[in-house]
């Protein structure tokens, strides 16, 4: 079913005019005044304003030179929804920034949002997983994340969020899962994807394969697929009509089949013939990770055998534009023909 859209439009009572301003630096000293104001309206006009000053990158610097994200931090937890939709916005632009995000880290701003991921107002949600995605695009923003202990909820809110902040914590997720998988094993992560590899939002299939290609990267995480019963949902997922879809999904097939326990699962699933499909496809964007997935099931006894009648879809592939495919094929035919 369809969800609405979140509206990042402020209530219907909030003047929305901005307070004027002073010309060059002394703009943002001010500012930084009025966001200690007791008044409501003067930090309500402060922070619209504050939001169009921090796409610059040198307003940025300043803002954190003069102790900003103190200040923000603190309206983290204000009374009132359109200062928290604003300070959440605020940070959210000065995240694209590199000072940016190492104030964001060194403030510790990222444990004081982990307060917004029940707040009642969709907006300011949305606004606080925009921050954690884009921290966590870059390594020190991910280490931020997983040293604020923030893996469990976000698992935990994938079950009950709304679609388009889902897709934001999937992001999240696949990012921070690359450098640790732990904390997400532990809290479920696997049984929580594998549902969602079913959802009827093409981004949401996606980006679950995505992020279980992740967890897959880790010897753990390629156990957890396994034991879990994964990889028959993986196979399904091979004929999604999707591009995006096939292409995580056989990225987290192959990741998966590394181990023996992987390999017999897939092909216990019927694995080859779809990937084959795909490999026969000369537009997939799914074609690579598919021959990869194919050579790792040749390792198998049954696995060759199927393959030996399909040689020549491997060796069209020699003449593939791209030479990663090229030499995938290759290698998957030199796997085929193996006789011991």
């Amino acid at each position: 079913m369809a969800q609405p859209r979140i509206s990042t439009y402020l209530p219907p009572d909030i003047d929305p005019t901005k307070a004027p301003l002073a010309f060059g630096r002394r703009a943002l000293p001010k500012l930084n005044e009025e966001l200690q104001s007791p008044e409501l309206l003067t930090q309500q006009r402060a922070l619209m304003a504050l939001c169009d000053l921090v796409h610059d990158p040198e307003k940025v610097y300043q803002a954190v030179a003069l102790g900003f994200l103190d200040n923000l931090k603190t309206l983290l937890v204000h009374h009132d929804q359109t200062v928290r939709q604003k300070t959440t916005e605020v940070l959210s632009i000065m995240a694209l920034h590199s000072i940016g995000r190492q104030g964001v880290i060194q403030s510790g701003v990222i444990s004081a949002l982990t307060g917004l991921l029940d707040d009642p107002v969709d907006i300011c949600r949305k606004n606080t997983h925009q921050i954690f995605d884009m921290m966590a695009k870059f390594p020190e923003g991910a280490g931020g994340v997983l040293q604020a202990n923030l893996i469990p909820p976000l698992v935990l809110k994938l079950k009950t969020e709304l679609d388009e902040i889902q897709e934001l914590i999937l992001d999240t997720l696949s990012n921070c899962l690359r450098v640790e998988a732990s904390e997400a094993l532990a809290a479920g992560a696997v049984t929580v994807l594998k549902e969602k590899l079913s959802h009827p939002s093409t981004a949401i299939r996606s980006k679950a394969a995505w992020v279980l290609l992740e967890i897959s990267s880790h010897a753990e995480g390629k156990i957890a697929v396994c034991e879990e019963g994964v990889i028959p949902l993986l196979v399904s997922l091979l004929e999604d009509t999707q591009p995006k879809v096939q292409v995580n999904t056989t990225g987290a097939l192959m990741f998966a089949a590394v181990t023996p326990q992987g390999r017999s699962s897939a092909m216990g699933a019927e694995a080859i013939p779809p990937l084959l499909k795909l490999v026969a496809e000369e537009t997939s964007k799914a074609r690579l990770n598919a021959i990869k997935t194919l050579t790792l099931l040749a390792e198998l006894p049954e696995g060759r055998q199927m393959l030996l009648d399909h040689r020549d879809t491997f060796q069209r592939c020699l003449d593939d534009p791209s030479e990663a495919v090229q030499r995938a094929a290759q290698i998957a035919i030199t796997v085929i023909e193996w006789k011991p």
